[in-house]
């Protein structure tokens, strides 16, 4: 079984509304899960381009975009600020006792070398499973990327959530007894 996995779903905000179900089953059944979801626009936000990354598992939030002011029709992502939430994750897979990555996309700075690809590199030589939502727009990245050490999944929850069970459950260190 295939330690990394893909997942899209159709519409708008669909892949991280279904990573961001999965996570929370997975936090239900007691697995501890790292990484970064998009948070979801709040209810009257204006901006579509803003964009917030929830940390996992518990936080913090971070803007990876600036602002460009009122004259600017594009959205900008904050370099800085994406390598903060990079930095904070990867530190959490080091001390946390992770059994899962999840990431809310693979995009333009994984698809250019940057970004989440060292973790996501880190976290499987590890032997940590890495699950994540995959764009049209970088999928072709993403397959040069992942070579054949990633699977697709279809964007349902339970197919996902079985994913995740299995490769959690093979990649477990074997129960000593006493």
């Amino acid at each position: 079984m295939k330690t990394m996995a893909g997942v899209s779903a159709e519409g708008r905000g669909a892949t991280d509304r279904l990573l961001a179900a999965v996570v929370a089953q997975l936090q239900v059944e007691g697995i501890r899960v790292a990484g970064a979801l998009r948070a979801p626009l709040t209810e009257g936000a204006t901006s579509h381009c803003n964009s917030d990354l929830h940390l996992l598992p518990d936080g913090p939030m971070v803007r990876i975009t600036q602002e460009l002011g009122a004259g600017s029709t594009a959205c900008r992502m904050d370099a800085g600020a994406l390598e903060l939430a990079v930095g904070l994750a990867t530190a959490r897979l080091a001390s946390e006792g992770v059994e899962l990555v999840v990431l809310n996309k693979f995009g333009l700075s994984e698809a250019e070398g940057r970004g989440f690809r060292a973790l996501i590199a880190e976290a499987l030589s590890q032997g940590v499973p890495v699950l994540i939502g995959v764009s049209d727009a970088h999928r072709a990245a993403f397959a040069e990327f992942a070579q054949d050490l990633s699977t697709t999944l279809r964007p349902d929850e339970e197919t996902i959530l079985a994913w995740c069970r299995a490769v959690i459950s093979r990649a477990a260190p074997p129960v000593r007894e006493a």
